[in-house]
């Protein structure tokens, strides 16, 4: 399988480690600073050529699989022309920052020789595997997840599309917390409908969007989410699942706990990039190219994917009022 990277900023390195790790053959890198796509090629040892135009690189390549590692505001239009010549396309996460971009993603999608993933790469982590299986049988009353994180102006002044609504596409709910956010919902369903509350409690002259947001879903079962990068550090993520027989599973820092009693631990998995990534990328990257090889529908596909976006996209509608989905 020969692949393109699009974007080498901090998670398009992930993406670069894991095709090196996977043996897979990266036949191009572009970034809008050509010389980073240069510097990216001699520090994985590619045989590929750096470009500064994703577009042209891709007609000029025809690669089996895109991987798009670009800023949030991107990555519709980057789906999309992928898509519309036939390139398997795995883009990081978010899949879109606006409601109207999901049906055109969905639409190229269905109409392509080539399949859409998307990096919720969290769901295969060791512990929510565990997790999910555990489930299965039982009967989940309610649930709750929270990311507590810091971060500070120095990580917003480090590029210029963070912390802004057109480039970024929100705050915390939409970056630091979709995955946890994701996972909640892919233990629980998706809710029919939410109240939500966003507020920006310690950046107000740094950026434009929320920083801290609480989120009440129902779809017949209440369960709730809490995200915040005001803290003063960074917490374990963590879900929570109240059970009919009144135990509580915990899943938290690899580890799943049974009122207490520790399940499971994956914390011996190793991390590509920082921790809060989690030890999924691996796993899904190699996951999509078995999929791609064979033209088979990936499971966190385009409609997949845009599940956990329109939660995020109706908690910034809410303002505390009920919105349906």
């Amino acid at each position: 399988m020969r692949a393109c990277v699009i974007g080498v900023g901090v998670i398009g390195n992930v993406h670069l480690k894991a095709l090196k790790q996977l043996n897979y053959d990266v036949i191009g890198v572009c970034d809008i600073d050509v010389d980073k796509a240069k510097n990216a090629i001699c520090k994985y040892d590619l045989t590929a050529t750096a470009y500064g135009d994703y577009k042209q690189m891709l007609l000029d390549l025809k690669p089996d699989v895109v991987h798009i590692c670009t800023p949030h505001y991107l990555h519709a239009e980057m789906i999309i022309f992928a898509l519309n010549n036939n390139v398997n396309t795995l883009c990081e996460k978010p899949l879109c920052i606006k409601t109207e971009d999901i049906p055109k993603i969905i639409d190229a999608e269905v109409n392509s020789k080539a399949i859409l993933g998307v990096c919720h790469q969290n769901r295969y982590n060791g512990e929510n595997l565990f997790a999910k299986d555990y489930l299965k049988d039982k009967e989940v009353v309610t649930a709750h997840g929270q990311t507590v994180w810091n971060r500070n102006d120095g990580y917003y002044n480090q590029a210029a599309w963070r912390g802004k609504w057109d480039t970024e596409g929100g705050g915390v709910l939409i970056n630091q917390a979709l995955h946890t956010l994701d996972l909640v919902q892919w233990f629980m369903g998706e809710p029919k409908n939410l109240t939500a509350t966003i507020s920006n409690l310690h950046l107000k002259d740094v950026i434009e969007v929320e920083d801290t947001a609480f989120i009440l879903m129902d779809n017949g079962k209440k369960f709730s989410f809490f995200a915040t990068t005001a803290s003063g550090g960074d917490f374990p993520v963590s879900l929570d699942f109240y059970l009919k027989d009144g135990k509580v599973l915990s899943v938290t820092n690899g580890k799943v706990y049974l009122d207490g009693d520790l399940l499971f631990n994956a914390t011996t998995d190793t991390f590509l990039g920082k921790a809060c990534y989690g030890t999924g990328h691996v796993a899904l990257i190699a996951d999509f190219y078995n999929h791609a090889a064979t033209g088979s529908k990936f499971d966190i596909d385009g409609q997949e994917a845009s599940k956990v976006i329109k939660i995020i996209l109706a908690s910034y509608k809410s303002n505390t009022n009920i919105v349906s989905l």
